[in-house]
């Protein structure tokens, strides 16, 4: 259900540039670091998640330690063209990949291929047998090329956020 939404204000881009920051902020410190009663936090921030502009919260975990402490050691962007772009097609492999745990994310997208994924497996061997159940059953994939990571420069979540004086259609807070 899509309902409008008010435009966000001051304290609300605040509210949400702390919560990027560290999600794991108590409502009495957000409440505090923002000038705002706890009560008041509180229903904010309840209704930024009921309108969606919050979608989760989640901890990170460190590739290299989780590698070190289980092994899953290969990370690969995978580019996916299909035959033919029906709707049903799409639908039908995005479907699939979603399926796959070792899939960390899907991204449909134009032009080129049809789809990116980001992957995260063991091994090679895991990675081949993730290949054969995703790729080389689905007779609609046409053209699947792999990169597979060598080093993660960056990694960021965080909404790049325009200052608060400046971002349209946020309201000043009064």
């Amino acid at each position: 259900m899509n309902t409008p939404t008010p435009d966000l204000d001051e304290t609300d881009i605040q509210l949400l540039s702390l919560l990027q920051q560290d999600a794991s902020l108590s409502n009495q410190a957000l409440a505090d670091r923002l000038g705002l009663s706890p009560a008041t936090c509180h229903r904010r921030v309840k209704r930024l998640k009921d309108e969606g502009y919050i979608e989760g919260q989640v901890a990170i975990l460190s590739p290299q330690k989780m590698a070190d402490a289980l092994g899953w050691g290969l990370s690969a962007l995978v580019e996916i063209s299909l035959d033919v772009q029906t709707q049903e097609a799409l639908d039908a492999f995005e479907q699939r990949a979603l399926a796959e745990a070792e899939v960390q994310q899907c991204w449909r997208v134009s032009p080129g291929p049809d789809f990116i994924l980001v992957v995260q497996v063991v091994d090679m061997p895991a990675y081949q047998a993730l290949a054969r159940r995703l790729f080389t059953q689905d007779s609609q994939v046409r053209n699947v090329r792999a990169f597979f990571a060598v080093k993660r420069a960056k990694f960021g979540t965080q909404w790049p956020l325009p200052p608060v004086s400046t971002a349209p259609g946020v309201k000043r807070a009064d």
